[in-house]
């Protein structure tokens, strides 16, 4: 099960079907960025498209002469493309219905399509494991926000589809909002049991629906593997980072992409931590240094110019990978120190793994009082002990949110620390997410690279982890993950889908990637209503409850 391969082959077979010649792609807001994850321009232009174009454009000429395939999620069709292309061809990101095929066929006065298809590509693949939604304040409370219901389930069976897959749905019985989108995926799926008609395994997939307000404390936590940490301290958007505030930064870096799949550096350093990819960036700086000089030396004969130019192309790329990947490790490494976030993220982590209150209560209040400690920081630290310690009886929460307060972290931000326990505390919890009796087995976590040592910073482990566990060894209750409908796998599950409504998060991912690596004949895709850092996340809790919004600039997948 592979989402990004799946959407790379739907937008290579609307170019094939195109046959040979000059095109033009035509693609909405939303197909843009589908497109976009998956390839590069400079692959796309190998394949003779040699415009790009947006559905929406006021000021389109006249591209008769160019073959137009159209990407397009199932939305009303633009009246001037019918003027503007010659017979173009038609492809719908998901399931388009009678009476909108009726509407296309009556506003083609001139019947000037060529074809109409449907291609299932209707998310962000953003790894080969992990896609999202793009899709931020899908709650009203405890509630769908009406309009998000029918598009997360659109783009939740658009998967479906592009993975050939017919589950069977366990959805979080706490959840409201993971039962009803259940049952409005399985309506989708009885209504067009022709598209699910797909080959029968001996085990049938399984759909796992989760809701985010069961762990909120995973997306509150520094991240320290390259991906993640990108994501949470310089924000990911559609394989994208915003540099432009970065001191000193030059033009071309303002901003830069990160693709594993155009990017072999940033693809083998992926998951790993913060301490091997220094290194990593330095072998790659030797190894830029020893071809540098090589281009540079004289060019006496044919032989050499020939030479030259034929590695010109792989030392461009080089070059560029490296300025990249120094500037973003860069930057991270300045923002960790400028922030003491090495200091901040061990006591995150004692707080999420640990059962000491008085060492926690002594460490949170000694890092709000440290100037340097940010105000986001300072808040997070706060949501965290909320969170871990919401009914101890020797809280010193209300003494926090002073210290908060004195720090001058306005009052709007200081409720949002009662915004997250109303969000994913312990009464709208429906599974054991703080337990102090595996306190040891949760911080059985070892960094990669330190063989036996225990690291300080990745000893928390998801929730989603521990529930893919047990759902695995056949041990998860249906007493909290019911079936939906009257069957149940008897044998264990080979092919999961798991959602989280609110957003899944890439310490998530990392967990479904080892999980993939290490369970042979389980194949685990994870995906979510968006993907999340700590920005997102407080402001994902402080919306249905406070109004206004926090004051911190998100970067969401």
């Amino acid at each position: 099960m592979n989402v990004t391969l799946a959407v790379k082959q739907y937008i290579s077979k609307m170019i094939e079907n195109s046959g040979p010649g000059m095109k033009v792609l035509l693609m909405d807001k939303e197909t843009t960025s589908i497109v976009s994850v998956v390839y590069t321009q400079s692959e796309i232009l190998q394949k003779e498209v040699y415009l790009f174009e947006r559905i929406d454009s006021q000021n389109r000429d006249n591209m008769k002469h160019l073959k137009a395939i159209c990407f397009l999620r199932p939305t009303k069709v633009p009246q001037s493309l019918y003027r503007h292309c010659s017979q173009p061809l038609l492809y719908f990101s998901n399931v388009i219905s009678k009476s909108e095929i009726k509407a296309l066929a009556e506003a083609d006065e001139q019947e000037v399509v060529a074809e109409v298809q449907e291609f299932y590509g209707d998310f962000i693949a953003v790894n080969p494991h992990l896609f999202s939604l793009n899709l931020n304040g899908v709650a009203r409370g405890r509630s769908w926000e009406p309009t998000l219901l029918p598009r997360t389930t659109q783009g939740l069976t658009s998967v479906l589809l592009a993975l050939k897959k017919c589950p069977m749905i366990r959805y979080q019985l706490s959840s409201d909002m993971a039962k009803r989108l259940g049952e409005s995926v399985k309506q989708i799926i009885t209504k067009e049991y022709e598209l699910f008609d797909f080959r029968k395994t001996e085990v049938p997939p399984l759909l796992l629906i989760m809701d985010r307000s069961d762990d909120a404390i995973t997306p509150l936590l520094n991240q320290w593997t390259y991906q993640a940490m990108v994501h949470e301290l310089l924000g990911l958007n559609n394989n994208r980072i915003d540099l432009s505030r970065v001191p000193g930064i030059s033009k071309e870096l303002k901003e830069v992409v990160l693709s594993a799949e155009n990017d072999e550096f940033y693809a083998n350093n992926l998951y790993l931590n913060f301490g091997e990819i220094g290194t990593n960036i330095k072998n790659l700086m030797e190894d830029f240094q020893k071809k540098k000089p090589k281009e540079q030396q004289k060019l006496e004969s044919i032989s050499d110019m020939k030479a030259f130019v034929d590695n010109y192309p792989q030392f461009k790329k080089m070059s560029g990978t490296v300025s990249k990947h120094v500037t973003v490790v860069g930057e991270l490494s300045r923002l960790v120190s400028e922030r003491h976030l090495m200091e901040v993220s061990e006591v995150e982590q004692e707080l999420a793994c640990q059962n000491d209150h008085s060492s926690a209560s002594q460490n949170v209040r000694r890092l709000l009082q440290n100037p340097r400690v940010s105000e986001l920081d300072a808040v997070r630290l706060v949501m965290l002990y909320a969170l871990r310690y919401e009914r101890h009886s020797s809280s010193i929460l209300p003494g926090l949110m002073e210290e908060l307060n004195r720090k001058g972290v306005s009052e709007r931000h200081r409720r949002m620390v009662t915004s997250m326990v109303e969000y994913g505390g312990k009464r709208v919890r429906g599974s054991d997410l703080i337990n102090p009796q595996d306190a040891v087995a949760i911080t059985k976590q070892f960094f990669k690279g330190l063989k036996g040592v225990e690291n300080v910073y990745t000893q928390h482990a998801p929730l989603l982890q521990e529930t893919l566990d047990q759902l695995i060894k056949g041990r998860l209750k249906d007493s909290q993950f019911p079936y939906l409908g009257p069957s149940s796998l008897r044998d264990r599950p080979q092919d999961i889908i798991v959602f989280v409504i609110g957003g899944a998060t890439y310490e998530e991912a990392l967990a479904v990637y080892n999980l993939n690596r290490t369970m042979p004949g389980v194949r685990i895709v994870l995906g979510g209503t968006t993907i999340h850092n700590t920005k997102s996340c407080v402001k994902l809790a402080g919306c249905p409850l406070g109004g206004g919004q926090f004051l911190i600039h998100t970067g969401n997948c």
